[in-house]
């Protein structure tokens, strides 16, 4: 059946749409979308919930916020509110809300000043915490609140939810260094929070504006529930945080409005500047990982731990660990943290850090901690073991792994996932081991699976318990299990929320405050946000608005309860469009993380695999009602779904780092193909489209006369043709020599099956089978031949096998049907080859992997046969001895710019080609770099000229240049072409190299 046209309610309330209007004829720089895309990305975040707002704004300045605030304030427009936005990885619907999303991520993201003398660092609100630390660390200092999101989490954010991390017990939380807030208040006054002396504050007091009503009723709230306050707020590291009454002022008189502010979550003003407070960088850092026989006795060893004062001890369970094995991570951590042979089973362990200013320091606190161990080991109960390490790099790792523990989770498997909402209860770290013994049973009781980590130093865990919110059974025990955990918490003198803030769970506020305390708090939210403009449902209601409740956890919109709706066959189609979990990993600031190139270039969330899988979840919900229509194909008003969805795929470059990078393996570029196949069934292909997918079938027939085709290619008119005819650009030119020829003038052996099978066992087992690609075989023969070289010079027979297209382009494009069919007809050719019992190798990267990846999704019991990618089995023969290099190779130097799917699809793929390189007496760095912007056909589509420079400017542009044709290889046939395209060179396979260096 024909995809039918699919048309959402897409209308905005009369108010909302009056604002828009008037928001544009003002001063307002940034950008104002109410498309339905938008809006849908900015519907969900790392919770469980999907709550539609009217409209996203993104302010472009510090004074775009003031108009925000003044306009809204207008009575002409009573009942608009603002939900402000960050990196929204928040875990309970923080940033959610119907109104109108003011999202200061995408331009307000500037470090402003530095000022060392003061240790100083002042930022805009979208800055991103990875990005403050980078920038910090050359000058030698460091921001130390951390969260496991840090390379999304905003700055704004983290005070929004006073966050902290590993680390909090010694490093307090973001509150703790804030020096000073630029905000902008209800009705658009600016107001910079400050800390204020007793005279200051009475002069403060003494305005007769929206500021002096703030600070007269802060104060009047603290002062005159001094005892009441002392007596609710739990004495420990993760306080009440959200109106902090317990720090604004402190016992010398000094009054600071920002501990109010901080924890407020956008329920207050606006946050348009953030001077912080920055400490020096620790000189030296070790790690000692601590193995259990179980979670509980992690937890009960943490006291212990303690007594060699620690900077963080942060623990995780069994379930982490198992996960854990199956990510790229592992093979960077697995040494530290795998299990003893004739040992137990690891079910819990412990990461200590320890911090100094010197090796030796460092080194005596982890002799220090491993005495108390040792002294312990008798008892029941204790270690059963541990590892340290004082190597920052594999330090790094191995934090990296801990701060992957919610994303890890969300790839458990089955109906059910884990899912956060009793998350981050912290209780005194002396009550954690009974209180969790509790907690465990609570969750038993109720017959949900669960895994459990976090800052074991300080009593703050990480619970995610797996239900299935699509399922009606489940859904009650969102409410069943809060009420007990909140209950719970109580009872071992903790709270519910002791890290990732409020959001919809605000409303168990009353409970831990107690009814006084909560009325003051809805008196300082009524002095900020009279007319309940920011974030309205959080944390406290208007104490003027008696009728105003706060959201209910199970109020808002679940995003099961939308799953619940859709087509069964239509979910199976599409797997993973309905398990991203809104973690964001895709919002990675660094530009040198492969992981999404197209979100990074255009900071438009709507172009990442989030964005791209929340778009697919809501296709499949409008297929599912379309279905269900009498009329399905009706045209209604508006514009047709398909074609957001369509627009957002487009830019996709089916890179497939996502599918790998994305802790619940989202793999858009499958879900782009399946989605193309189908939106093309309405929608006719663009011509461009039939020629890149019949690409690896004309390739043969180019190169026959290439120097007639590249001629073409050269003249202006035809350039123009391709163009504009077909939207291409830039093609490569076609190699006029030849493999055949090049085979050929080799003495290569020939390939025939029924000579390689009579080979004898020791025959074959140096020999190996070379398989042709599109790329390499048609437009780089040189790398072709340089592989057969290589094989050769190392005593290998080498046999080529005849030249066949691998699907390639026809998956990119979406023509599913003749790939499947091209897929199996490959299988049995290729399982014939591999009767033979001759090792087959692929040369390019991104063809060869789809044996294992798109193959193995599209094509059902599949032969067994492998195709190792090139690097992969020379290393492995290399270990076994099967080959080695003249002795005394000259010493050189190279950098190694890998294949961005080879290596998050391969994650040993750096460490390999450097031991091959070792072996040839050769110095190999491996940068760090982000997508080229080539990628396949993507960068040779006039429509992504200006997307596919910018990627490379960003990762590539300098450090090919520092590098240079002497010293730079790229695995990637599109990466060296992208490189010859805008870095004037075309760099070196890395076997080219090799070659070379045995030619001498």
């Amino acid at each position: 059946m024909m995809l039918p046209v699919l048309t959402p309610a897409r209308g905005l309330d009369d108010v909302t749409l009056r604002f828009l209007k008037a928001l544009e004829k003002t001063s307002f720089k940034g950008e104002i979308h109410a498309d339905y895309p938008t809006r849908l990305l900015s519907a969900t975040d790392n919770s469980v919930y999907q709550v539609m707002p009217q409209a996203v704004v993104y302010p472009a300045c510090e004074g775009d916020l003031n108009v925000i605030a003044e306009l809204g304030a207008h009575d002409d427009f009573r009942g608009i509110s603002f939900a402000p936005r960050g990196g929204g990885t928040g875990t309970n619907g923080q940033s959610l809300n119907k109104g109108v999303v003011v999202d200061i991520s995408k331009h307000m993201n500037n470090i402003i000043a530095f000022d060392e003398e003061k240790k100083l660092v002042t930022v805009q609100p979208g800055v991103v915490l990875d990005q403050l630390n980078a920038f910090l660390k050359e000058k030698g200092y460091f921001f130390p609140p951390a969260v496991s999101t840090s390379s999304r989490a905003t700055l704004a954010g983290m005070t929004g939810t006073d966050a902290s991390g590993k680390g909090s017990r010694i490093y307090g939380k973001t509150s703790d260094y804030i020096e000073e807030m630029d905000v902008v208040l209800s009705g658009g006054q600016s107001w910079t929070s400050r800390p204020l002396n007793a005279d200051e504050m009475t002069e403060v007091m003494a305005r007769h504006d929206i500021v002096g009503h703030i600070h007269r009723q802060a104060y009047e709230s603290i002062i005159e529930n001094e005892e009441l306050i002392e007596q609710t707020f739990p004495k420990m590291n993760r306080g009440l945080t959200g109106y902090n009454l317990q720090h604004a002022l402190d016992n010398n008189g000094t009054f600071n409005l920002s501990y109010l502010l901080a924890g407020s979550e956008g329920s207050l003003c606006f946050t348009q500047k953030l001077t912080f407070r920055v400490i020096p960088l620790p000189k030296n850092k070790g790690l000692v990982t601590v193995r259990y026989k179980t979670f509980n006795e992690a937890l009960e060893g943490v006291q212990l731990i303690l007594k060699a004062d620690p900077a963080a001890v942060e623990v995780v369970d069994d379930k982490i660990m198992m996960l854990a094995q199956d990510d790229i991570i592992w093979t960077q951590v697995g040494d530290m943290l795998g299990g003893v042979a004739g040992e137990p089973p690891v079910m819990g362990m412990n990461f200590v850090e320890f911090v100094g200013n010197s090796q030796g320091e460092v080194d005596a606190q982890i002799a220090k901690l491993e005495k108390i161990l040792d002294e312990a080991s008798e008892l029941e109960g204790q270690a059963t073991g541990w590892r340290a390490t004082s190597d920052g790099a594999q330090i790094s790792a191995l934090w990296e792994m801990r701060k992957k523990s919610v994303g890890l989770l969300g790839a458990l498997q089955g109906k059910r996932r884990a899912i956060p909402f009793v998350e981050d209860t912290a209780v005194p770290p002396e009550n954690l081991a009974p209180y969790i013994r509790e907690f465990r049973s609570l969750l038993d009781s109720h017959g949900v699976d669960y895994g459990m980590f976090g800052h074991a130093d300080v009593g703050c865990l990480h619970v995610r318990p797996t239900l299935d919110l699509t399922d009606l059974m489940d859904e009650p025990k969102l409410r069943e299990i809060s009420d007990g955990v909140a209950d719970l918490t109580k009872k071992y003198g903790g709270l519910l929320w002791g890290e990732h803030g409020k959001g919809f769970r605000g409303e168990y506020s009353p409970k831990f405050f107690g009814p006084k305390l909560y009325d003051e708090l809805r008196k300082i939210k009524a002095a900020f946000d009279p007319y309940n403009l920011f974030n309205p449902g959080k944390i406290a209601t208007p104490y003027t608005m008696a009728d105003v409740a706060l959201t209910a956890i199970d109020e808002a919109v679940l995003r099961g309860q939308i799953d619940r709706t859709l087509d069964e066959k239509l979910k199976e189609a599409y797997p993973k469009a309905t398990l991203c979990n809104g973690n964001g990993a895709c919002f990675t600031w660094d530009a040198f993380d492969p992981m999404c190139p197209s979100y990074k270039a255009t900071r438009d969330r709507v172009q990442s695999p989030k964005g791209r899988a929340g778009l697919l979840r809501e296709w499949l919900r409008l297929r599912t009602e379309a279905d269900k229509s009498d009329t399905p194909n009706a045209l209604a008003e508006g514009k047709d779904f398909n074609i957001d969805v369509y627009e957002a795929m487009k830019t996709c470059l089916s890179c497939k780092t996502c599918a790998t990078q994305c802790p619940v393996k989202v793999d858009i570029p499958e879900m782009k193909a399946q989605f193309l196949q189908a939106y093309h069934e309405r929608y006719s292909r663009p011509k461009r489209d039939w020629l890149v997918a019949r690409l690896e079938k004309l390739a043969p027939i180019t190169q026959k006369f290439a120097t007639l085709t590249n001629l073409g290619q050269s003249l202006p008119p035809v350039k123009a043709f391709m163009r504009h005819g077909f939207g291409l650009i830039d093609l490569p030119k076609v190699c006029r020599n030849t493999v055949q020829a090049g085979l050929k003038q080799r003495g290569a052996p020939a390939f025939d099956l029924d000579a390689m099978r009579a080979l004898s066992t020791k025959e074959k087992a140096r020999s190996v089978v070379l398989l042709q690609d599109t790329f390499t075989t048609h437009y780089d023969v040189d790398v072709v031949l340089a592989h057969y070289d290589l094989l050769a010079k190392l005593g290998y027979s080498v046999y080529v096998a005849p030249y066949r297209p691998n699907g390639k382009p026809l998956h990119v494009k979406g023509f599913l049907k003749e790939f499947d069919q091209l897929a199996a007809d490959n299988d049995d050719y290729y399982l014939h080859i591999a009767t033979c019992g001759i090792d087959m190798v692929g040369i390019e990267a991104a063809v060869t992997l789809m044996f294992r990846q798109e193959y193995n999704q599209r094509l059902a019991n599949r032969p067994d046969y492998t195709v190792f990618q090139f690097h992969e089995w020379l290393h492995a023969q290399m270990i076994a001895g099967h080959w080695q290099v003249p002795a005394h190779m000259p010493e050189g130097e190279f950098a190694l710019f890998a294949h961005c799917t080879e290596k998050t699809s391969l994650p040993e793929t750096p460490k390999q080609w450097n031991e091959i390189f070792k072996t040839f007496n050769q110095s190999l760095q491996i940068e760090s770099t982000g997508c080229c912007g080539m990628s396949g056909m993507f960068g040779h589509e006039a429509d992504n000229e200006e997307m596919s420079k910018k990627l490379y400017d960003m990762s590539w542009k300098d450090k090919a240049a520092k590098a240079g044709p002497g010293q730079m290889l790229a695995t990637g046939f599109s990466c060296r072409c992208q490189t010859k395209r805008y870095g004037d060179f075309k760099p070196k396979h890395p076997v080219e190299a090799l070659v070379q260096l045995l030619k001498g």
